[in-house]
C-alpha cells in the first residue's frame, strides 16, 4: 500500500459531537406524575393556611390576663345590673347585692395595681372587651325571661361566669411576682368563691 494514497481521517466537528451526544434530562423537584404533583401542591397550600390560621389565633389570644380579668369583672357587673328587673327570687337578689359590692371593691383595689402593668380599667382595648363581651349571656337570659325560666338560667350562667373568673384569678396569681396584685387576688378569691358556690347550688324551689 502506497502511504501517499492514504487519505487522512476527516476531522470531527465538535458541534456535531455535541448534537449526537445524549442530552441530560433536567431533574424536577416535583414528581412527573400529575396527580402526585397536584397532591403535593394541595398539601403545601394546606400547610400555609394552617400556619396563617395559627398566627391569627395567636394574635387573637395575645391578650394579657390582667386586662382580661378587668374586662371580665366589668362584663359581669353589666350582667348583674341588667338582671335586676328580672330576678324574682329573694335569694338571688341577695346574691346579686353581695356580688355587686364585691365587684365594686375589687375593681377599686385593682385599678392602681393594674395601671402599673399598663392596664387602664376605664380604657380597655376593643380586643379584650370583645373577647369578654356579655352579649351572648344577655341573649340567653332574654330567652329565659321570655320562657319564664329567668331565675334558674341566671343562676346557672352566673355560676359559670364566676367559675371562669376564679380560674383566671388563680392563673394570674400563680404567674405574677407582684405582691400587691397577689394580695388583692387572694382577698377577691376568698370573697368570690362562696358566692360562686351559692349560685351553683341555687334551687328556686328552696
Amino acid at each position: 500500500m502506497n502511504p501517499d494514497n492514504i487519505q487522512p481521517a476527516p476531522e470531527m466537528n465538535p458541534d456535531y459531537l455535541n448534537q449526537i451526544a445524549p442530552k441530560p434530562q433536567k431533574k424536577s423537584l416535583l414528581p412527573e406524575s400529575k396527580p402526585i404533583k397536584i397532591g403535593i401542591i394541595a398539601v403545601g397550600f394546606l400547610v400555609i393556611i394552617t400556619i396563617v390560621g395559627m398566627l391569627a389565633s395567636a394574635a387573637g389570644s395575645n391578650i394579657g390576663d390582667s386586662e382580661r380579668l378587668a374586662a371580665r369583672l366589668q362584663s359581669t357587673q353589666s350582667i348583674i345590673l341588667s338582671s335586676k328587673p328580672n330576678v324574682k327570687n329573694s335569694q338571688l337578689r341577695t346574691l346579686n347585692t353581695n356580688l355587686i359590692t364585691y365587684l365594686a371593691n375589687t375593681q377599686v383595689d385593682l385599678t392602681p395595681i393594674l395601671l402599673k402593668h399598663n392596664v387602664k380599667m376605664n380604657s380597655l382595648s376593643k380586643t379584650v372587651t370583645s373577647a369578654e363581651s356579655d352579649t351572648t349571656i344577655l341573649a340567653t337570659l332574654e330567652d329565659a325571661r321570655l320562657n319564664a325560666t329567668y331565675d334558674r338560667i341566671y343562676a346557672s350562667e352566673m355560676a359559670h361566669q364566676l367559675d371562669i373568673t376564679i380560674i383566671l384569678m388563680q392563673k394570674i396569681y400563680k404567674s405574677t411576682s407582684d405582691a400587691n396584685l397577689k394580695s388583692v387576688l387572694d382577698t377577691a378569691y376568698k370573697s368570690l368563691q362562696p358566692i360562686q358556690k351559692q349560685f351553683e347550688n341555687f334551687n328556686e324551689n328552696d
